[in-house]
Parts: C-alpha cells; sequence; structure tokens
C-alpha cells in the first residue's frame, strides 16, 4: 500500500508539474516568447511519452474501444439528420460538429485519465486559458453566438435566395462565423453572422413561390386596357409561371410623363428571378412597341402662343440665314 500511495503521490505531482508547464507555455505564447514556448513543449512531450510507456496499452485500448462506440452511434444520426424535414442542413452540420467535439473531448479525459493525468487540475488549466481566450476573440465568439441563433431560427437557410445590405445572391453555406452567399455575378460573398441578425434580410424563396413584378409606362394618350390586352398573353403560355394567382397588369402612379403600371405575376420557381426579370422586361417593351403604343419619355416641348410681346423685336425679324446683327 505504501508503494502505491508514493506512486500515485508521484503521479499527482508530474501531472501538477505539467499543469504548470501547459499555463507556462500559454502564457510564453500570448508573449510571443517562441524559444521558452519551445522548450516547454518538449519538456511535455517527453513527459507524456514516459507516461504512455507505462500505461499506454490501458490507454490505448480505452482508445479503440471509445471510437468504435463513437462511430457506431454516428453513422445512424447522421442518417437520421438527413432524413429529418424539420431540421436544415445548417443546423444538421452544427448538431453533427457539435456531438464530435464533445465526444472527442470524452475519449480524450478518459484517455488521459488512463495515463495517470490529474483530470481536474487540467481542466482547470484550460478552463483558465479559455477565458483568456475568449477575450482575446470577442468578435469571434459574437460571430459564433449569431451563427447558432441563425441556424436554430432558420430565417433563411442553404439554397434559399436572400438579398441583405444590398447585395442579392444565393445562401452557398452557412457556418458557425459566417454565412457564405453566391451572387448573381458567382462570386462568393462572406457575411459576418452577427451582420446577418443586424440588417433586415430579405428571403425570396421561404415560401417556395415569388411574385415578380415588370415595370412599364404608357403614354397618356394610350389606354391601360389596351397594354392589358397585348401583355397578359405574353405570360399565360409560360410553365414557368402560375395560373393561380393569375398574372395582371395594374396602373401604379400617374407620373409627369407617363402612366406607370406593373406587370405582376408568380414564378414556381424562385431561383429564376433575376433571369426572368431580363426576360420580361425585354418582352414588354417589345410587345407594346409591336402595337404602337407609346412608351414616354421625359422630355420639354415648348409652345409659343401669341408672340405679340416679341414683336419689334430682333428676334421675329428676319435674318437671311444670319443671326440678327448686334450692336
Amino acid at each position: 500500500q505504501d508503494t502505491t500511495a508514493t506512486d500515485t503521490t508521484a503521479v499527482n505531482q508530474a501531472v501538477d508539474q505539467f499543469s504548470n508547464a501547459f499555463s507556462e507555455a500559454f502564457r510564453l505564447l500570448l508573449a510571443g516568447n517562441w524559444e521558452g514556448l519551445y522548450d516547454h513543449l518538449t519538456d511535455g512531450a517527453l513527459y507524456l511519452s514516459g507516461l504512455f510507456a507505462e500505461r499506454g496499452l490501458q490507454a490505448l485500448a480505452a482508445l479503440l474501444l471509445l471510437y468504435a462506440i463513437y462511430r457506431v452511434l454516428y453513422l445512424p444520426l447522421e442518417r437520421a439528420l438527413d432524413r429529418s424535414d424539420s431540421i436544415g442542413l445548417g443546423l444538421q452540420s452544427l448538431l453533427l460538429k457539435t456531438f464530435r467535439v464533445v465526444t472527442f473531448f470524452f475519449i480524450g479525459t478518459v484517455v488521459l485519465d488512463q495515463l495517470g493525468v490529474n483530470i481536474a487540475v487540467l481542466i482547470g488549466g484550460i478552463g483558465i486559458a479559455g477565458i483568456v481566450a475568449g477575450f482575446a476573440a470577442r468578435d469571434s465568439l459574437e460571430n459564433f453566438i449569431a451563427g447558432v441563433t441563425v441556424l436554430v431560427d432558420k430565417p433563411f437557410g442553404v439554397g434559399d435566395y436572400i438579398k441583405v445590405d444590398d447585395q442579392y445572391g444565393q445562401v452557398d453555406e452557412i457556418t458557425l462565423r459566417s454565412t457564405r452567399l453566391r451572387t448573381v455575378r458567382n462570386r462568393i460573398m462572406v457575411l459576418p453572422n452577427t451582420e446577418m441578425i443586424k440588417e433586415k434580410v430579405m428571403n425570396h424563396t421561404k415560401r417556395n413561390v415569388l411574385r415578380l413584378d415588370i415595370p412599364f409606362g404608357i403614354a397618356y394618350k394610350e389606354r391601360p386596357d389596351e397594354a392589358r390586352e397585348v401583355l397578359l398573353p405574353i405570360v399565360e403560355d409560360d410553365d414557368r409561371i402560375l395560373s393561380d394567382p393569375s398574372p395582371t397588369a395594374v396602373v401604379t402612379e400617374m407620373d409627369d410623363s407617363s402612366v406607370n403600371m406593373l406587370l405582376r405575376f408568380y414564378l414556381r420557381d424562385p431561383s429564376q428571378e433575376v433571369s426572368m426579370r431580363w426576360e420580361y422586361t425585354e418582352k414588354v417593351r417589345e410587345t407594346l412597341r409591336d402595337a404602337d403604343i407609346e412608351i414616354p419619355f421625359p422630355h420639354r416641348q415648348l409652345f409659343l402662343d401669341e408672340a405679340e410681346a416679341f414683336e419689334g423685336t430682333d428676334l421675329l425679324a428676319p435674318t437671311n440665314g444670319d443671326h440678327p446683327a448686334t450692336n
């Protein structure tokens, strides 16, 4: 018993020394003392080698057994999440990563315990280091919390078309730190998750259908009914457009030089919003032109009624092709 107690005391003393060395190594890392950090890491590696030589077989057996259990549990969990319709892809990724981190932390704790490491002291040292690192990486922590909020609240998901910060695109990936948006120019824009919960986000695909408005204007001499008669047929035969609700063409504004209208219809596939907008903007212009319906543009006309005020002046005098003489 005395021998066992002596061995345990020696191990605990060695573990305490290693924990102190770990805290000192973290301090040297923050201070940028690379030479001192290298020495501490070397000492720690030598110490672990000694522990492994003594208790390595028990630790290795525990590692293999626990990893096998992890694989048995992970595969059914992954399949269950894939079959779930209520859990988005981003939240699935978060749950799987959390499961891996917690499991590996548990496995590491058991293995270190088999090696004789004082887990309580080690966790205490890691906790202090974590607090220091948390203050140093506050922005990353805020983005992490915002990422969890996005994944749980689900204002948008992977594959959705959204508009944020005047940028429109498809959500390509949601991570715990950022959201990646693929723009219409096929560029990847990385947005911090804190921005995603602070800015106004417009989701164009949340309800699986999207209303598209094509603005246009006609001259005051034209009749809105005539514009409807020629424009509505061009959308009725398009399979990409829903028949219910039915397409409409409505007057929205009486502008200075035009009667402003909207050709309004609903898309079956919201991902076609940009291409359909371009296509039907051109179709509206060509259809109105073919129907001889004037599309006005801003211009100014000057009418002179009763020019008595200009009689006797050089403005109305004949010039014979020349400008009036100036004194």
